[in-house]
């Protein structure tokens, strides 16, 4: 691994020490080799070894946003509409260096109060041939106590960072309630939208928060710790793409209750559908999956 990270180090500094005309270029041609040495690599210790190269801003810098891209959602502005989705970077350990990477927002998580280890390992399966993946991860992070000095002292180049937030494995759904209360709390002065994940198909009974009385109830409690602070970030609920048309009136009502912000769709799917072709996917347990044709899955007619 020291190997592999002397040698991204070596090409990162290099390309940053060219003339600017010649950094975007290089920076591309960096990264097609880097990503073709990862896919050699173990699946998760690639995703580790990418955190870690935009850790310490090896990782390429797009050029400017095209005006046009820009967009405003809930009173925030965006350069642009693609974002980097939570899971990525689990411990908002590389924020500066993935805005580099030109997303508009980047969202950091899923937090819990308290880090856990998530789920043993192989948890994250590359599906090269559909263009996808399959984690099942299980929120693992290393919790409030680590994630808050990170983000109160992220460069975010005036562009929103989300924080996306959960409850530990081992909390009851009947005190699941406190675990979202707890992290807001901590990390809601310093986020530009915070995200209740209810939907992660990797933690044991998580979705079941979806239903329409406990969600209700769980948005209304988040909401009133956010208007507690002094600094309102919007507050949107990430819901599942696994339900049926009765399942998503139930989580619009509630979501239209308690008034919450917005509602992201979606997290990944558990489906498998018979046009995957890998070898792999009868082999992995239930986890969410995520690729090319992951908008097929909970469409309603």
């Amino acid at each position: 691994m020291a190997r592999v990270l002397g040698g991204m180090a070596a090409v990162g500094v290099g390309a940053y020490l060219l003339p600017a005309k010649y950094k975007y270029p290089v920076h591309s041609w960096v990264a097609d080799r880097l990503t073709d040495g990862l896919r050699n690599l173990d699946a998760e210790l690639a995703h580790n070894l990418a955190i870690e190269a935009a850790k310490w801003k090896l990782t390429p810098v797009a050029p400017p946003t095209d005006p046009a891209l820009y967009t405003r959602v809930c009173g925030l502005g965006f350069e642009s509409p693609v974002g980097l989705a939570a899971g990525f970077d689990k411990n908002a350990e590389a924020i500066e260096g993935l805005f580099n990477l030109g997303f508009g927002f980047v969202e950091v998580g899923t937090i819990t109060p308290v880090g856990q280890i998530g789920n043993p390992r192989p948890r994250m399966f590359r599906l090269e041939e559909d263009l996808g993946v399959i984690n099942r991860y299980g929120f693992n992070n290393e919790g409030v106590e680590a994630v808050l000095p990170r983000v109160k002292t992220a460069e975010r180049h005036s562009k929103p960072l989300g924080i996306n937030v959960g409850k530990n494995k081992v909390t009851p759904e009947a005190e699941a309630v406190s675990d979202y209360v707890k992290t807001i709390e901590a990390l809601g002065p310093y986020a530009d939208y915070l995200v209740i994940n209810v939907s992660s198909p990797n933690t044991p009974g998580l979705r079941d928060l979806q239903k329409r009385d406990i969600l209700e109830g769980l948005l209304k409690s988040v909401l009133k710790t956010r208007d507690e602070l002094t600094h309102k970030p919007p507050l949107f609920v990430k819901i599942a793409p696994d339900i049926d048309a009765a399942q998503l009136k139930d989580i619009a009502a509630a979501s239209m209750n308690s008034k919450v912000d917005g509602v992201i769709v979606s997290n990944t799917t558990i489906s498998r559908p018979a046009h995957l072709i890998n070898e792999i996917v009868p082999y992995v347990p239930i986890a969410g999956r995520s690729g090319d044709d992951s908008f097929r899955v909970g469409e309603f007619e």
